[in-house]
């Protein structure tokens, strides 16, 4: 194995986080290095017993947890905040080691977690209730709002830093305790950020770190516990939907962030050469293993020729391989199953009649490898347009007129994120309000910040993570009526 170095050797974790202290258990399995295949270090094997103990001690914890001044827990998630960011460098090389990301996208998702720590430790202090007027001169009426308890979250391994802040940020501000499920492939994370939240004066229990190589048992608990009030989940639409049934008997509150189809819609007045660094940005960052990636560019037919012109050229810069170095544009895709998955989808459409423009196939690393590819003449029923791809593939169609464009990009069970190139202002907000997504950046490829709410329509979730709008999923309304003062 080769083990990380850190500057901060502590920051390097191996073993659950329960209770605010470090459980070592027999049964381990191996973090590995998606650039190399070298495996990393052995980590605690959390099992669903551990996870009900996890969740029983999140449980009592929430009693004083959740009347602690607002003061006191803004000022906790403040110190988290500063710690992380102090931590940045070895956050971002356990990140790239375990995640397969280049170091810049690395520590620009260090910063991206961090500021979540931040923004809702300044959220904590205004979680307001009102008084409503009393329709009788006798009472008093009042809207309190309580923390929900217990959360559950289960976070992906794309963002295994940012993921977990979003989330958890929320839940403590709101006076919520937390037990959290990384992804197996991505748990170092998750782990370093636990012994952060420990140094920093998180209470014992309030947050909570179960790093597992089986997450159905351990997922199926956070499910199904009663004393698991809410579940937050960000992943595949297909789990999220196997949660959802699973967290039906008790009526849990969720939070499901999945899958989306993002269209990137390009229209012929549009800045054609920002149009294509937009696109480099949506579709290639993190090799395209995001779910707002752009999933599909969608091309008005008089500039089509000249944005893929431009495209390729642009890809051809790309530099693929080992995120650690500093000339890497994108790193290697999760595992070597996932790049095959995403070369087959390829093959598929080239097989329907799709063109290849450029790419389509490992780099000379091999697998998990997989070249910057763009596709041409793909039509909307092809499984790389119907489908989220989930690696660095660019399927591109044709569009003659705005009403096509629309329908194109509507017509999918996903609705996340949607991009949008046009300079006709009269376009821009028509577009924008007939687009069915959660989310619609305007002449940009990036549009992810704590400010704005994060969230999708129809398959793509349920919620909204980040911005004051996030915390509200992790509180309980209490309507109160005093009566009977005119006695």
């Amino acid at each position: 194995m080769t083990r990380p170095t850190l500057e901060d050797a502590e920051l390097l974790r191996v073993d659950a986080f329960i209770n605010g202290r470090w459980q070592s258990l027999p049964d381990t399995f191996l973090v590995k290095n998606p650039s190399t295949g070298s495996p990393l270090v052995a980590v605690a094997n959390g099992s669903r017993e551990l996870t009900r103990e996890a969740i029983e001690v999140a449980s009592a914890a929430f009693a004083s947890w959740r009347r602690t001044p607002a003061k006191e827990r803004s000022e906790i998630l403040r110190r988290w905040f500063e710690a992380v960011v102090a931590a940045e460098d070895d956050l971002a090389l356990l990140m790239t080691l375990e995640q397969g990301k280049p170091l810049h996208e690395s520590r620009a998702e260090v910063r991206y977690g961090a500021a979540f720590l931040e923004w809702f430790s300044e959220e904590a202090r205004r979680i307001y209730g009102d008084t409503l007027p009393a329709e009788k001169s006798d009472r008093r009426m009042m809207v309190l709002k309580e923390p929900v308890g217990v959360v559950g979250a289960i976070t992906p391994w794309n963002f295994p830093i940012a993921m977990i802040t979003r989330k958890a940020a929320a839940a403590l501000a709101a006076g919520c305790t937390i037990v959290v499920k990384p992804a197996e492939d991505t748990p170092l994370c998750a782990l370093a950020l636990a012994e952060l939240a420990r140094r920093v004066g998180v209470p014992a229990g309030v947050f909570n770190v179960i790093p597992t190589a089986e997450p159905n048992p351990v997922g199926h608990e956070l499910c199904t516990h009663p004393l698991v009030r809410k579940l937050t989940f960000t992943g595949s639409t297909k789990v999220g939907q196997a949660l959802l049934a699973k967290c039906a008997p008790t009526v849990k509150r969720v939070t499901m962030e999945l899958g989306g189809n993002a269209p990137f819609i390009v229209f012929e007045d549009a800045d054609l050469d920002a149009a294509v660094h937009g696109a480099i940005a949506a579709k290639f960052r993190n090799a395209g293993q995001t779910c707002i990636c752009a999933n599909r560019l969608l091309v008005q037919a008089s500039v089509h020729d000249t944005f893929v012109e431009k495209l390729v050229a642009a890809v051809k810069q790309l530099v693929v391989g080992d995120g650690r170095d500093p000339a890497v544009h994108m790193g290697p895709l999760i595992h070597e199953e996932a790049a095959h998955n995403v070369l087959q989808m390829v093959e598929t459409a080239l097989d329907g009649g799709a063109q290849l423009a450029i790419g389509g196939q490992y780099t000379r690393r091999g697998a998990p490898f997989v070249s910057p590819t763009v596709l041409t003449q793909v039509r909307p029923e092809m499984s790389v347009s119907a489908e989220e791809i989930f690696g660095p593939v660019a399927p591109v169609t044709v569009f003659q007129d705005e009403k096509e464009a629309i329908e194109i990009a509507n017509g999918t069970p996903y609705g996340l994120a949607a991009y949008v190139y046009a300079r006709d202002i009269g376009r821009v907000w028509r577009v924008m309000e007939s687009l069915e997504y959660g989310m619609v950046a305007i002449n940009t490829g990036t549009l992810s910040t704590e400010v704005a709410p994060f969230g999708g329509m129809k398959q793509s979730g349920l919620g909204r993570e980040g911005s004051h709008y996030g915390i509200d999923e992790y509180v309980e309304i209490k309507y109160g009526v005093l009566g009977g003062l005119d006695t």
